[in-house]
């Protein structure tokens, strides 16, 4: 058996084994005293763009309106427009930062469809690189992620000022 070593890990598999906090991580990123903590790489008048926490991806972002509403037809013209220029401007950032072969983009709207966040509504952007699927996940249940989540987060904060709601 190949052992695999990534001791980085261990905080993330201890915070994410702890029961998950109620309420809005998106608003409460929106509220951070300390945006740093929270992986807020952009936060506008409109929207607002953090890290995944729980990323399928390095790189994994999240872009979501400000407003705490469930789904797109909720949105004003100003905030849906704010919304998808933050998705296309981090879309930029993640191209010059990370340079991925491509991207997975979404939305997940209810449980049903797969959202974890069902009250708001948030983009998702995967940066996809080739090879970056293994045996791991099918075999073992488990996503090797190559870099730490802080470290990712640096990166592209290093580029952050490319991302905006304008």
């Amino acid at each position: 058996m190949d052992i695999i070593w990534a001791p980085w890990r261990m905080k993330y598999i201890e915070y994410a084994s702890l029961q998950k906090p109620r309420g809005c991580f998106i608003c409460e990123a929106i509220r951070a005293e300390k945006p740093k903590d929270r992986l807020v790489l952009y936060k506008g008048r409109l929207s607002i763009v953090l890290m995944n926490l729980y990323p399928y991806n390095t790189g994994h972002l999240l872009v979501a309106p400000i407003r705490h509403v469930p789904d797109l037809e909720n949105l004003d013209e100003k905030e849906l427009t704010a919304l998808f220029k933050a998705v296309k401007t981090s879309l930029k950032a993640l191209r010059e930062t990370l340079k991925p072969h491509g991207f997975n983009i979404g939305i997940n709207l209810g449980r049903i469809a797969g959202a974890g966040l069902e009250d708001h509504v948030h983009v998702h952007i995967v940066p996809r690189w080739d090879g970056d699927t293994n045996f791991m996940p099918i075999i073992a249940n488990t996503k090797v992620m190559p870099e730490a989540l802080k470290d990712t987060y640096l990166r592209i904060m290093r580029k952050a000022d490319l991302i905006s709601e304008e």
